[in-house]
């Protein structure tokens, strides 16, 4: 005779509480949004808690994009949360709250589905386990976006009507020798004599090299108060027309309202070129004389129209020590040549104006370079491919000693 023996299902914990977050964003810092953003916070705080069987695990909140997931941080931070196993329902507004790209709505679901975390929109009523839900998504992202296509043609016509009126738009966090008060640039004194002394001290023959060792020597800090200085940050601002009182308008502008990238104008759209708009910290006269002597040392160049623009550092695939090496007392280049059967490289102002332009630039043999950089960057032998990709760039100053600049 047959036995069997019946096995009981288990009994599962149905009592087992959810652990229930929250998302919140609004476009912007405004006070009147600041107060909105307020207000939801505490409705879905006080709304979790008084569920007997949720969790209240916390409001993560956002002021910024609906389009561009990177740069809201508290959204980012709650996903992860989500993804390692501490939250089980997420609850939001509205789809076009939570995200208005389609195509990180639909990844950031279905991530999170597979983790077993059900995201609830309130607005529309639907749930991320409901049927069809990548169908209604989609409807719904799709409206939100196209309404961020029509509010960012909006806003560019907007700045587009404004720069033709010579309208600037002074929305700096940092802008070295101004404060921006109420919309416009108001001189920062401290800091203006800082930009004089730059400008004057490049005119007296100081490389960018020797402006940054002063400045940092000095104690001098940033727009951002960081205690380095970069050449390059330097040299923006020998070339930034505002320090005159002029402003150059649409340099950037947005290529992709969805991701928001920014590409530099070089010709795509019009530019526009505002004489006098605020007050100047240096003369004209000055800056000119400045442009004149960037250009000497063959920095920058003038455009067509007077501007003036960097220029374009030309790279050479075969003679990479000849990219990165840099006199420290002008700026200029090193050059290739071959001296008595040896490679050596040599200041290109010295090379093209004499030894009383560039006095303090020595000749340094490519062997020494080599062997320094195999020493220094590629842990005991010279490999160019090591030294192309941590090498920025290579500083000579006098007595042939060599500084390096890593990426």
């Amino acid at each position: 005779m047959k036995k069997i023996r019946k096995i009981e299902i288990p009994k599962k914990d149905y009592a087992k509480k959810l652990r229930v977050a929250a998302y919140c964003r609004v476009s912007t810092k405004y006070e009147s949004q600041k107060s909105s953003m307020e207000l939801q916070k505490m409705h879905y705080e006080n709304y979790i808690k008084a569920q007997p069987n949720w969790i209240f695990v916390g409001v993560y909140a956002d002021y910024g994009s609906r389009s561009r997931i990177a740069k809201r941080p508290q959204f980012q931070s709650m996903i992860q949360m989500a993804l390692n196993g501490q939250i089980d329902c997420i609850i939001t507004k509205s789809i076009s709250r939570f995200s208005g790209n389609t195509v990180d709505m639909l990844q950031t679901v279905h991530v999170l589905k597979e983790k077993g975390v059900t995201i609830w929109f309130e607005k529309e009523n639907i749930r991320s386990t409901d049927r069809n839900i990548e169908l209604a998504i989609t409807i719904y992202t799709m409206l939100a976006q196209e309404e961020i296509r029509n509010m960012s043609e909006n806003i560019q016509w907007g700045f587009k009507s404004r720069f033709e009126q010579g309208v600037t738009l002074n929305n700096y966090k940092y802008f070295y020798g101004y404060d921006v008060i109420d919309g416009e640039l108001v001189i920062n004194e401290q800091q203006a004599e800082v930009v004089r002394n730059i400008f004057d001290w490049y005119l007296q023959g100081m490389s960018l090299g020797q402006i940054k060792h002063k400045l940092e020597e000095a104690g001098i800090k940033t727009a951002s108060g960081s205690d380095t200085w970069y050449k390059s940050v330097i040299q923006e601002m020998l070339c930034n027309e505002k320090y005159m009182g002029d402003s150059m308008l649409q340099k950037y502008f947005t290529e992709d309202y969805l991701s928001g990238k920014k590409s530099k104008n070089v010709g795509q759209k019009a530019r526009y070129y505002v004489h006098d708009s605020h007050e100047g910290i240096i003369s004209k006269e000055k800056f000119l004389e400045v442009a004149c002597e960037m250009n000497r040392r063959k920095n920058i160049t003038i455009d067509s129209d007077g501007i003036i623009v960097k220029k374009s550092k030309k790279y050479n695939p075969n003679n990479v020590l000849g990219n990165i090496l840099e006199c420290e007392e002008c700026g200029a280049t090193f050059r290739r040549r071959t001296e008595r059967e040896k490679v050596v490289y040599r200041c290109a102002t010295r090379m093209e104006k004499g030894r009383d332009a560039c006095k303090e630039s020595p000749t340094i043999g490519e062997e020494r370079i080599k062997e320094e950089l195999g020493k220094r960057v590629c842990g005991g032998e010279y490999d160019e491919e090591v030294v192309r990709k941590k090498v920025e760039r290579v500083l000579v100053v006098k007595n042939a000693e060599i500084k390096i600049l890593y990426f």
